[in-house]
């Protein structure tokens, strides 16, 4: 059972935003795994949404992602996130190679209030882990036709939000970045019932 807060028949807006946020959690680390960014020896395996997941072990990775992901699932309890990137850059050229991208939508759901903090969604809990469960597959699947990175690299997530946005201390604006002769590879969408989120991969084509 997922720690949302979601009753049977009862997805609230922050219960949507936590399914979210674990489901980012757990991407990024697998991300991590299966384009090589650590040692392999630097992870371990978990079981969630019935599949075998690689988690890094390293200890600055897993405070960095819980800072920025607890952020992230303030945020979009609020409806404030438009896209998550997870960034993959050339350690030593900072060249960018690989850019995930975590598009998230806002949904009805089921009671048309004004107030949209206060909106529901019956979607059943287990039909929505199944849905990530096809995308943490096509994640893992990448490997066979993603280019191989051969070299060192680092990794950055950026949080896309409204201009206004007050940005939390020791945080920085985002620079636009772009991706040398990109491909794109779109992955499967799963819906809360009051956020859709489509997840992306934009990659460099080696020449």
């Amino acid at each position: 059972m997922s720690s949302a807060q979601a009753t049977k028949n009862c997805i609230t807006l922050k219960g949507s935003a936590q399914l979210i946020v674990d489901y980012l959690k757990y991407g990024i680390h697998s991300i991590l795994f299966q384009r090589g960014v650590y040692p392999a020896d630097k992870f371990e395996a978990t079981q969630q949404y019935g599949l075998t997941i690689l988690m890094s072990k390293d200890p600055r990775i897993t405070t960095f992602l819980q800072n920025v992901l607890s952020q992230t699932e303030e945020w979009l309890s609020k409806n404030m996130i438009r896209k998550v990137s997870m960034v993959i850059t050339n350690a030593h050229s900072k060249e960018v190679l690989e850019c995930w991208e975590f598009k998230m939508e806002a949904e009805k759901g089921d009671n048309q209030v004004a107030d949209p903090s206060q909106r529901t969604s019956s979607k059943d809990l287990t039909r929505i882990q199944n849905e990530i469960r096809e995308v943490m597959r096509q994640i893992s699947a990448s490997v066979s036709y993603l280019p191989l990175l051969d070299c060192i690299c680092a990794f950055d997530l950026k949080i896309h939000t409204p201009g206004s946005t007050e940005i939390p201390a020791k945080w920085d604006e985002s620079e636009v970045f772009d991706i040398q002769n990109a491909q794109s590879v779109q992955l499967r969408s799963f819906s809360t019932g009051l956020h859709k989120v489509e997840t992306v991969v934009n990659y460099k084509l080696n020449n």
